[in-house]
């Protein structure tokens, strides 16, 4: 795929990209090449927690975080707790804050829950049985993720076609949760309403935003820190992932959505 190309221009040493499509998987650059994902690691931990729910380790719906906050609130950046730390600094419900702390707070009662680490459940839950021997997590279920661009190929397509968990929970996953919240998307701006599914952000019709504008309002996803992002339009059935060594900056917010619209406009060919 020719859009994949567009990677080599980005300002950074070393990154790889792929695109999943029912037509195939289109990958260009070091395929085996481990990466820090930062919050791009926060959908596996995601992914972890919705089986969790299946299982019937976890509830959605049950207390976890800040009095009044749920697996639930933890998971759509709504429990009040700060961006790091663990001040609460709104009401429960009442602002869409993006907490790594959350995600940690959500990491801790899953591991309790199921009387093994995080890391233990995640591998035996996700990276097992996905494949994925090349992903690891060594610490915060919100960033501390690395990986291949050949092993998020895998977690990309169990999106695009979930076999891990039931659809229904993926639709619930990555549909709106407490409509309506205002908040900051990092790196974006403040956005009236902040749309976030269960650990997914949602594209919905912010702008500005760092996918494209090819992309449909249902696209989900998330990117990172470290520069990396991956995003699932399941209107146009298409993922695509990309991994780099530099920290995401302005330099990302100018080229991703443009990346993302050459492809869209490649596969529409």
């Amino acid at each position: 795929m020719r859009a994949l190309g567009l990677i080599d221009g980005w300002p950074c040493s070393t990154a790889a990209a792929a695109v999943v499509h029912r037509t195939g998987v289109a990958v260009h650059g070091p395929r085996k090449q481990p990466f820090q994902l930062a919050s791009v690691t926060k959908p596996l931990a995601t992914y972890a927690a919705l089986i969790a729910v299946e299982e019937g380790t976890v509830a959605l719906d049950e207390p976890a975080g800040p009095p009044g906050s749920t697996v639930r609130h933890l998971l759509a950046h709504a429990s009040g707790l700060a961006p790091d730390g663990h001040a609460a600094v709104a009401p429960v419900g009442a602002r869409r804050i993006y907490s790594n702390t959350g995600f940690e707070v959500l990491g801790e009662h899953l591991a309790s829950a199921a009387a093994m680490p995080f890391e233990t459940y995640l591998q035996e839950a996700v990276l097992g049985p996905l494949g994925m021997t090349d992903t690891s997590l060594a610490g915060s279920p919100a960033h501390a993720g690395v990986s291949t661009v050949d092993d998020l190929v895998r977690f990309a397509t169990e999106l695009l076609e979930p076999r891990l968990l039931a659809r229904v929970t993926v639709t619930e996953a990555t549909a709106v949760q407490f409509p309506g919240l205002a908040g900051v998307l990092p790196g974006f701006g403040r956005h009236i309403p902040n749309d976030w599914g269960l650990g997914f952000e949602l594209r919905s019709h912010k702008q500005p935003h760092w996918t494209g504008s090819r992309n449909s309002p249902a696209t989900f996803g998330h990117f990172g820190r470290s520069g990396t992002f991956l995003w699932v339009d399941p209107v146009a059935g298409v993922s695509c992932i990309a991994l780099t060594d530099l920290v995401f900056g302005p330099w990302a917010a100018d080229a991703w959505p443009r990346f993302a619209d050459a492809v869209l406009a490649e596969l529409d060919h």
